[in-house]
């Protein structure tokens, strides 16, 4: 058997979401966020499946998440938003790299005059994020050198917010304006207009200003909206101006079932001693495979259309349900982790509320380290 869990992603719910974002944000071009493997879905696939719908462009973290996309035959523009060592792969794979330092744009000015070419690039600049992007108070003169390095072009600008939920958006307010301000004097400068991005999803969903040339969703595309971070999937949900669909199924199956007496201790620790003749099923993933140590006794899963709880400490490989309330459950039945099953659904914002998270750090979690199927 291989270890851990199935994920399965499903593609139509992948397109559903890309055109809801096209629904918002009409006619402004959409740089689809593939990186950490498509939030756990899948690049490859998930790539290919946005870009027959229309998207201009993809955008991954590193290199090595752009070559994939290269070696799988995707021959889209991709946007390198942080990578900058690998300055020769830039030119091999044809990707746009994001500068944010003059030593990264003169490192690539270098290459591209070895090859007598010229190498489209984009600019990050730090509004408030406090991570990466040009930010010193002479910010300006030094896009302006680098627009003067041969071998390179500023062909893109970019900033990122702060506030991934953007619950109050007075300090993206302040970003925003920092980034027209910035913008209009690169425009000026270059003697041109310049494709500037800045919204991520939670700015697609809630602040129609940051649209500019295009926007940049992430979440949203995998059927999942910031505005979920933290909060008690008891309440209810903010009301989007689209509909979302979850886009993965997290599943496994029933390892084995055990006849337990009350009184018995179940997992490490004994944190969870049966209070009854129970029955305690097992199913084979644990914290190695992505499912978080703080789900032990704090959540369920869904098996035969039912919730059960989780029991006991998560164990590196293993994970204790009790079945005991659910008829006729077999070994090799199968559970859901994350996702629908009949009229019940575990979401990525209740595991996340649970474990004191945010609804990525379960997708990528789980995504990354599951087999993937796909559905059409």
């Amino acid at each position: 058997m291989n270890r851990g869990a199935i994920a399965e992603v499903n593609l139509s719910a992948i397109a559903h979401n890309f055109r809801a974002v096209r629904k918002i944000v009409k006619n402004r071009q959409i740089i689809a966020v593939v990186k950490a493997d498509a939030y756990g879905h899948g690049a490859v696939k998930v790539s290919k499946k946005f870009i027959k719908e229309g998207a201009s462009c993809l955008a991954v973290a590193f290199i090595d998440e752009a070559v994939k996309l290269r070696d799988a035959g995707i021959t889209a523009p991709i946007i390198v938003l942080f990578d900058r060592k690998e300055v020769r792969e830039f030119f091999d794979f044809k990707l746009i790299p994001v500068i944010y330092t003059i030593d990264g744009a003169l490192s690539l000015s270098t290459e591209a005059k070895k090859r007598n070419t010229v190498l489209q690039i984009h600019v990050k600049v730090d509004t408030g994020m406090g991570r990466i992007g040009l930010s010193s108070n002479s910010l300006i003169d030094d896009l302006e050198k680098i627009a003067k390095m041969d071998g390179v072009e500023i062909t893109g600008l970019l900033s990122h917010f702060s506030d991934a939920d953007l619950t109050d958006k007075s300090f993206a307010a302040l970003q925003l304006e920092r980034f027209n301000k910035i913008r209009e004097a690169v425009s000026k400068n270059l003697n041109r207009k310049i494709f500037s991005h800045i919204a991520n999803s939670a700015a697609v969903l809630t602040f129609k200003e940051a649209y500019l040339d295009a926007v940049r969703p992430g979440i949203m595309l995998y059927g999942y909206s910031p505005l979920c971070e933290n909060s008690n999937p008891s309440q209810s949900p903010r009301i989007l101006p689209v509909t979302l669909m979850p886009a993965m199924k997290i599943k496994t199956k029933l390892l084995c079932i055990r006849n337990v007496s009350s009184g018995s201790p179940v997992s490490y620790g004994r944190s969870f001693i049966t209070r009854r003749q129970s029955r305690i099923g097992v199913i084979p993933v644990g914290y190695a495979d992505g499912y978080n140590r703080l789900f032990s006794n704090n959540a369920e899963v869904l098996i035969r259309g039912r919730r059960v709880p989780v029991v006991g400490r998560v164990c590196m490989d293993l994970t204790m349900i009790d079945v005991t309330d659910i008829r006729n459950v077999r070994e090799d039945d199968e559970v859901i982790m994350l996702g629908q099953q009949g009229k019940e659904s575990i979401t990525a914002c209740e595991l996340a509320y649970r474990s004191h998270t945010i609804p990525y750090e379960i997708l990528t979690s789980l995504g990354s380290r599951s087999r993937k199927i796909y559905r059409y």
